[in-house]
């Protein structure tokens, strides 16, 4: 059996992120396929926000998850935002996205995060039906405010 390995990538494995963010932008989008771009995986892994978790299957990376370590305005705490999360086709549906899940909130724990949010795109069906399973609704809504609409106003 193999085993997964879930942790922090660094700007050596940009050269195995390039080709998973490609995949992932093409699954979403449905468009043409874009081409693995080490640069802009170098760009993520060198932001100052960002952080990315990796799945590693014997240092073949299967997977990743973009989050973010933010303040929590009412409590005073902090928390954590999972932003993105992907998975390599051939490895879905074997826990995988589950295992970054727990790991961050593993994490959260050690920063002492109030909770963990994930925002999910609705018509991702996979995503929906994890969150479903581990996590619960939220009162609040998500929105997306176009940048160049409030520059038009």
């Amino acid at each position: 059996m193999t085993t997964t390995e879930i942790r922090t990538i660094g700007a050596d494995d940009a050269h195995k992120l390039a080709p998973l963010i490609a995949e992932n932008a093409q699954a979403l989008r449905r468009g043409a396929p874009r081409r693995p771009d080490d640069y802009y995986a170098e760009l993520i892994l060198g932001d100052k926000t960002a952080e990315v978790l990796g799945a590693f299957q014997d240092e073949e990376l299967i997977g990743f998850a973009v989050y973010f370590d933010l303040p929590e305005l009412i409590t005073g705490l902090r928390m954590g935002q999972l932003d993105h999360i992907y998975v390599h086709p051939d490895h879905q549906n074997q826990g995988i996205g589950r295992k970054m899940i727990e790991s961050l909130a593993e994490e959260g724990k050690k920063r002492g995060w109030l909770h963990l949010r994930w925002i999910v795109p609705g018509k991702n069906t996979p995503a929906v039906a994890l969150y479903e399973k581990i996590a619960e609704p939220d009162h609040q809504k998500s929105y997306i405010i176009p940048i160049d609409r409030l520059a038009g106003d």
